[in-house]
């Protein structure tokens, strides 16, 4: 490719150079800058005009290569080269015309060359005394930054060490406030912990206040039994089931009549469960019989008695006969 565009100039530049007065400005003023003296720039026209010649002659050459191309093909193209040849011939012509220019031309650039390369020896002595200037006040600047930076090192080193305090503090606060909140988190903590033991505390109030209402009529015993039966579903998690049955042979009351009694079954056990607002020694033995009844009833022994009432009259008498007593229902423990 660059072969290539090396020949269309050396083909073309003649004639652009005769037809177009700017291009040749423009490499004239190309041949000023890079000569610096006549017997130089007469070598350049020299080669320049040798480049011209071998370039005709590669011209020639590549001409002959054609002609021999196109007597072969000469049944198909002759037509196109009889065009061809005439446009050629115009072109020779041309090319001699502009040729006789392009050497007057060359003699009047060669006496503006010189012209130009007096200007060129006074820009150069001027350019001298101006780089000389230049440097003075460079070595000046240099200096000069020298002094700032030597004063900008020192304050760099004052923010940094003023920067390395400011980091302290600021890591000393962080700690700090650091500390505050694990101290608000203790604390939220702690309220919470208070607030649930309230909680208990309230629930153990209600339960030691329904057992009175449901003792002295100013609530049901069921309304009671309900409320407890609630608090072990909420706080373990298990289904507490109402049993109903009627005892035919009157095992548990001595005649027949209807047994009702709570069964939870846990991890695999079952528990049989009283609640109550009060229990007397007598409740205590009916739920003796109420579980006994209700093992034979299912064909299968309770694992655990469980009986839960803020009020009992003998524990001794409960645990005696193998029951568990709570005064309240959180106190239950479902697994053994």
């Amino acid at each position: 490719m660059e072969q290539e565009i090396r020949e269309i100039i050396r083909r073309e530049l003649p004639r652009l150079l005769t037809e177009d007065p700017e291009l040749y400005n423009w490499v004239w003023t190309i041949v000023h800058e890079h000569s610096f003296s006549r017997a130089e720039t007469e070598s350049r026209f020299d080669k320049v005009l040798d480049e011209m010649r071998q370039s005709r002659e590669e011209w020639m050459r590549r001409w002959e290569e054609n002609e021999r191309r196109w007597q072969e093909n000469e049944r198909r193209w002759k037509q196109q080269w009889e065009e061809d040849r005439r446009r050629w011939e115009e072109n020779a012509r041309l090319w001699r015309e502009n040729e006789a220019r392009w050497k007057q031309q060359w003699e009047e650039d060669r006496r503006r060359w010189e012209e130009n390369a007096r200007l060129w020896r006074e820009n150069e002595a001027r350019w001298k005394q101006q780089w000389e200037e230049d440097r003075r006040r460079w070595e000046e600047n240099a200096r000069l930054w020298r002094e700032n930076e030597a004063r900008w090192k020192q304050q760099w080193e004052e923010d940094r060490r003023r920067w390395e305090e400011n980091q302290q503090q600021i890591r000393a606060l962080l700690e700090e406030v650091q500390r505050q909140g694990e101290e608000l988190q203790r604390m939220g903590k702690e309220i919470q912990r208070q607030g649930e033991e309230v909680q208990r505390v309230d629930r153990r109030i209600d339960q030691t206040i329904g057992a009175l209402g449901a003792r002295w009529g100013m609530m049901s015993e069921e309304t009671f039994r309900n409320a407890l039966r609630g608090i072990l579903e909420e706080n373990f998690g298990v289904k507490v089931e109402r049993v109903q049955y009627k005892d035919e042979s009157g095992e548990v009351f001595g005649r027949p009549d209807q047994v009702e009694l709570d069964v939870v079954i846990y991890d695999g056990q079952m528990l049989v469960c009283e609640i109550k607002s009060s229990a007397s020694r007598a409740d205590v033995y009916v739920f003796e019989r109420k579980v006994r009844s209700y093992e034979k009833r299912v064909g299968r022994k309770a694992d655990r008695a469980i009986l839960i009432s803020p009020m009992i009259e003998d524990t001794e008498l409960a645990r005696t006969l193998g029951i568990e007593v709570y005064t309240r229902a959180e106190d239950v423990r479902l697994a053994p």
